[in-house]
């Protein structure tokens, strides 16, 4: 089993930045594709980006592109979601997941094995 705990989350006005990091335990981190993922209240999890093993690749929603940038320390087992231009519409729990088998619907929650208990971020306006 692997444990992915997330933190960095809290309250920021509109046009702020945010810095979300997840330290991944219990399991090689190797190979792994990591992603994060937010829900807002009342709506299902979204896919927000993720970054393949190397880091060399990454995939972005376009709701938050040219915003956020996500990346990973494998001699650490991290990943982090650096987020600027925050707006109220970005308010969710963001959620650490790794993928550990290669599924190509990457934007699926179901295509991930492990993750985090969330960590909530507020952007007030």
């Amino acid at each position: 089993q692997a444990q992915l705990v997330e933190s960095g989350g809290g309250l920021v006005q509109a046009g702020g930045s945010l810095r979300l990091s997840c330290a991944a335990s219990g399991r090689t981190f190797s190979g792994w594709r990591m992603a994060w993922f937010r829900q807002a209240p009342e709506k299902e999890r979204e896919f927000v980006t993720q970054i393949s093993w190397s880091g060399g690749d990454t995939w972005t929603a376009d709701s938050v592109k040219g915003r956020f940038t996500i990346s990973r320390d494998n001699a650490k087992n991290t990943v982090d979601l650096q987020m600027n231009n925050l707006k109220p519409e970005d308010t969710a729990v963001y959620y650490c997941a790794a993928m550990v088998t290669f599924a190509p619907m990457y934007r699926s929650p179901r295509s991930y094995d492990y993750w985090g208990q969330g960590t909530q971020v507020t952007v007030s306006s």
